[in-house]
């Protein structure tokens, strides 16, 4: 398969066959189904696509943008956010997707991630909304390259011709900036043939797409595995996509199932989370005309995969015609465009039960049978792909010389033209970022008979007399208790001034009821928990901290931050956390006041003739 640039792909789009192309549903749910009256889908033909990226990538011109200048996008509606993506890429400008403000809390933690993204990006413009618009002066002053903050309604209506640009694979086409969720986020550049190898990967030795396939997707736009999975691949590769907004999903889990059965998707896919939430809440009424045949692809990625939540998804759902056989767990990451490895297809979730003694205390993968007392079940994520390869070595092999045997755990590298050249404009954590001609992943992990099985993070891994335990392992004995919130657990290491000696912290969310109290119920819990993690893992931790519900720190992609976590705590500011729901509201109409002030500032006294 010849490689070409996305930009040559969106093109020759124009060409297909009108009925393909992208659906983009309404909040208000799938068509069809009951209490969705207002609900509406608007297609986009895969031709109509190709002229409206045409029309903004002229419009961006028109800003003054030029082939290798970057613009930033925080654009909440998927119709929007695919238009001006689409059309950066057209005009050769290089685009950074932003996430849009989840809510009204926090604010200033958004506004201070944004405006880190937007500086270290050099973006000369930013595109939004005009209700986030309004609240983003202050990160146009905090940035000084940022000339232009616009409206998506004022570029749309510009309306102009884009001017021929020459592309090459070799080009930068967007910077993914990674999640954050150990370190501030870092730009990823990614290369149009970077993308295009990893695309040829996905959707021929992964997915092996064919003309019958319709992708169903929820996943935010601004994350890899929504942006390349479900928009960037199937326009290279003539596949039909429909949208959900995010937090329709979010809200209503059984959206996702229903456009599914509605449009009789073939592929999508899910974080690990999502797969628990819909055996969760979708019950009753809500399984009403839902027929999950036609998937064939259901796969699972971007965090730690519990094999529990994929049987218990396969079992629940195979009433409405779910097959097990066609879940896919996937191992992924920015630094590599997207995917690293998929499980076979058709072949299902495979998982090896390994001692967990050894496993913590020698760093060895021994297989035992899945009835052991000390069997701890994990998921293969599948083989390398071709033309890519994928060693185990141990941290401190600065060369990537030695590869570690099968079963030994050891830190994955990666390497191949999926691969990333380097991080933007940061020489240092590039250099970091390579171990000899290896990309470093920072996950522990090991091979067995040529697949990848995950352990956790190098820089997570908690280390008590000389042991490594993993968090993931220690969240999920905290999680099996009645109260904590699942999937809401953070457990974490830290050390006190002047000891050596490492300390384990669990920091757990806690369902209340009506009448309960967090002081109360959360002791008991405690207690529990204590309990839970001695018995599972014979390790006894030296502090448990219960918050409320939406109290504990996350990425915008929705994974737990566990450095920001430590972070708390050793500030002393854990405990006191509140959640979403209930942040100060003044601490909004503060921000959003000062944001509005700057902006006017900027209006009346400017920072030179160009900027508005």
């Amino acid at each position: 398969m010849e490689l070409i640039t996305l930009a040559k792909a969106i093109e020759e789009a124009g060409k297909r066959d009108p009925s393909r192309g992208f659906t983009f549903l309404s909040e208000d749910g799938v068509p069809g189904f009951p209490g969705t009256e207002n609900a509406r889908e608007t297609f986009f033909s895969f031709a109509t696509i190709e002229r409206r990226t045409a029309s903004f990538g002229g419009a961006l011109q028109s800003l003054g943008l030029k082939k290798g200048d970057r613009v930033a996008l925080i654009l909440p509606q998927n119709e929007d956010f695919v238009i001006a993506f689409l059309g950066a890429i057209r005009a050769g400008i290089i685009p950074a997707p932003i996430y849009p403000p989840l809510g009204l809390g926090q604010l200033h933690g958004y506004l201070e991630n944004t405006r880190h993204i937007v500086a270290k990006s050099g973006a000369r413009v930013l595109i939004t909304s005009k209700q986030i618009k309004a609240l983003l002066g202050t990160v146009q002053e905090g940035c000084p390259a940022l000339e232009k903050l616009v409206a998506i309604d004022d570029v749309r209506d510009l309306q102009e011709t884009l001017k021929p640009v020459e592309i090459t694979l070799d080009d930068p086409c967007f910077i993914q900036f990674t999640s954050g969720s150990t370190s501030r986020p870092k730009g990823v550049v990614l290369t149009h043939r970077n993308l295009a190898a990893n695309m040829k990967c996905i959707m021929f030795d992964g997915l092996r797409v064919n003309k019958q396939d319709v992708g169903v997707s929820w996943l935010p736009l601004f994350h890899d595995m929504g942006l390349i999975g479900f928009v960037l691949s199937p326009i290279m590769n003539d596949v039909p996509v429909v949208f959900l907004p995010p937090l329709t999903f979010l809200k209503r889990p059984a959206t996702w199932l229903q456009a599914i059965t509605r449009y009789k998707g073939t592929i999508t896919y899910a974080p690990n989370f999502a797969f628990a939430l819909c055996v969760k809440r979708i019950k009753g009424k809500d399984l009403d005309g839902i027929k999950l045949d036609t998937i064939r692809v259901a796969g699972c990625g971007a965090e730690p995969i519990r094999p529990e939540n994929l049987e218990n998804f396969a079992k629940v759902f195979g009433e409405q015609g779910f097959r097990s056989l066609a879940l896919l767990p996937s191992y992924g990451m920015a630094e590599s465009s997207l995917a690293v490895a998929f499980t076979e297809l058709e072949e299902g979730m495979k998982t090896l039960s390994v001692d967990g003694e050894r496993l913590w205390g020698e760093g060895e993968a021994f297989v035992v049978e899945a009835t052991n007392e000390a069997a701890i079940p994990l998921v293969s994520c599948g083989p390398k792909f071709a033309d890519h390869d994928m060693q185990i070595f141990a941290a401190d092999d600065a060369t990537s010389s030695s590869p570690l045997a099968e079963r030994k755990v050891g830190e994955i590298r990666i390497q191949g033209p999926s691969v990333m050249a380097g991080y933007f404009e940061d020489t240092e954590k590039t250099k970091e970022a390579f171990a000899g001609d290896f990309l470093r992943t920072g996950d522990l992990g090991f091979l067995h008979e040529g697949r990848i099985y995950i352990c956790g993070r190098s820089k997570e891994v908690i280390i008590v007399n000389g042991r490594n335990y993993y968090p993931q392992d220690i969240e999920w004995e905290a999680s099996k208790i009645d109260g904590v919130r699942k999937g809401n657990v953070i457990a974490f290491g830290t050390r006190d001034a002047g000891s050596d000696k490492e300390k384990v912290i669990v920091a757990f969310e806690v369902t209340l009821n009506p009448g309960e109290t967090l002081e109360i119920k959360g002791a008991d819990l405690v207690a529990k928990v204590r309990t839970s993690v001695q018995q599972g893992l014979g390790l006894t931790i030296d502090d448990a901290v219960p918050v409320v519900a939406g109290a504990l720190p996350k990425t915008s992609s929705g994974k737990l931050q566990r450095t920001k976590t430590r972070e708390l705590y050793d500030q002393g500011e854990l405990s006191d956390r509140k959640g979403k729901r209930d942040q100060d509201k003044l601490d909004l109409i503060k921000e959003a006041a000062k944001s509005q002030f700057s902006f006017l500032k900027l209006a009346v006294l400017g920072r030179g003739k160009d900027k508005k």
